[in-house]
């Protein structure tokens, strides 16, 4: 069992950006009323039906139901006969969208699957990245992940996808080609590879369960200072440790500050995120929370940090959620230098219940303020220094990802020039 499903449920929250937000708890509750309700409600689809009203019912951040009579809503629900599971998801779907938010929301058992595999960092496949080369046209291996299937079988990046077992990836787009190579831990599945020095071959590779990675870091060499480069892509149950790995081998090789690339990450487990300003911060709040009675919780820093160098925090209009509690947290302690685009702008916390056949709801249950106490709801944290890209450096950039964090990168450019400068010795300190 990892740090994250020890905590109560409560804390296992989950902040996905401008979709959704979830907790690591999974929740089931039976059916309200007597037990011939009970009795009849089981193994049918009012079950799923009720279950979503209960948990909505005793959960969701506004009391009155955002002017929705809810308990007319449950009579409604149950009067209605469901003569499969999709008429029930129908019927919840239609319930759910009069609270008049698109963070509650039901999800079918594939959309659940999905949701619970991001958020736990894993999934189960040959562990490589893929895109579709703007050139070629051809399916491309980018690059495979360490101590995966793939790196094993010597997988190398700019290896061309030719065929996934007995199908042609002419014409695949790269999310059907990933599709078609994930499957069943245990399970193998046949490519034919060409590559540039070697022709092609084939290759069997058997699935595994693949800790994907949230974090990349490397060394820049900026001016005589080095600087530490982190991206963060999302907020999962492995972000925490690779952070802190990241962050100590970082340190260990000398760097004299920091930059953290939070831009477009959506979000993920709010324990990630107070568990990683954690690591920056020595002191202060990190973030407030207050549910639909007013109850507030404060999540604070607790001494541990593990970097003390300047930091800068790159951030734009697709860092949401858990990526805004973090700036947030950095920019009100005045840890770090928020440089960028103002940021999507998710103030509200849900949590995920897992329902008894497979699907699954995402429930607002909280709001959440930043230390200063500011609503960041549908404003987003204000960069310290605004960067405005030019059309032409978001098409670069998105063409040529290798850019980014890089001199070519003006957004890392200008957290360097801003490094350095906290860097110079101040002259009318001596004395």
């Amino acid at each position: 069992m990892n740090q994250y499903s020890k905590r109560n449920s409560l804390l296992q929250i989950a902040l996905f950006g401008g979709a959704f937000a979830t907790t690591a708890a999974l929740t089931l509750l039976t059916p309200l009323g007597s037990r011939a309700v009970r009795a009849q409600l089981q193994n049918s689809p009012k079950a799923i039906v009720d279950e979503v009203w209960q948990i909505v019912n005793r959960d969701y951040v506004d009391g009155s139901f955002n002017q929705v009579n809810w308990e007319a809503t449950r009579t409604e629900l149950l009067s209605q006969e469901y003569s499969s599971p999709e008429q029930a998801y129908a019927a919840v779907r239609v319930a759910l969208a009069k609270l008049n938010d698109p963070y509650t929301r039901f999800l079918d058992p594939e959309q659940f699957e999905e949701l619970t595999t991001q958020t736990s960092g894993e999934m189960s496949g040959v562990g490589m990245r893929l895109e579709l080369n703007t050139d070629t046209q051809k399916i491309t291996v980018v690059e495979p992940m360490e101590n995966s299937p793939a790196k094993q079988a010597g997988l190398q990046s700019g290896d061309q996808i030719l065929q996934i077992d007995d199908r042609p990836t002419q014409g695949m787009k790269v999310e059907e080609a990933a599709q078609l190579i994930r499957g069943k831990e245990g399970t193998e599945v046949s490519l034919r590879v060409y590559r540039s020095t070697q022709g092609e071959f084939d290759v069997t590779l058997k699935r595994a369960r693949i800790e994907l990675q949230a974090v990349r870091y490397n060394i820049r060499a900026e001016g005589g200072t080095n600087v530490g480069y982190i991206q963060l892509s999302e907020f999962s149950s492995h972000a925490a440790e690779q952070m802190r790995d990241a962050i100590s081998e970082l340190s260990d090789r000398g760097v004299d500050a920091f930059v953290l690339d939070l831009r477009g990450n959506p979000g993920g487990l709010l324990y990630a995120s107070i568990d990683i300003a954690r690591m920056w911060l020595d002191s202060g709040e990190i973030v407030r929370t207050v549910d639909r009675n007013g109850g507030s919780q404060d999540f604070r820093a607790n001494r541990s940090a593990i970097a003390k160098q300047p930091l800068a925090v790159l951030v734009d209009k697709n860092s949401a959620s858990a990526s805004e509690i973090l700036s947030g947290a950095l920019k009100d302690n005045r840890r770090a230098t928020i440089i960028g685009t103002p940021t999507f702008g998710k103030a509200l916390v849900q949590s995920v219940h897992s329902l008894s056949d497979g699907s699954g709801l995402t429930v607002t249950i909280a709001h959440y303020y930043t230390p200063n106490g500011t609503d960041i709801s549908q404003l987003g944290i204000t960069p310290d220094i605004a960067i405005d890209l030019t059309n032409e450096d978001k098409r670069r950039l998105a063409a040529n990802p290798q850019l980014r964090g890089t001199s070519d990168d003006p957004c890392y450019a200008r957290a360097v020039a801003s490094l350095l400068a906290q860097l110079q010795p101040n002259p009318l300190a001596i004395q």
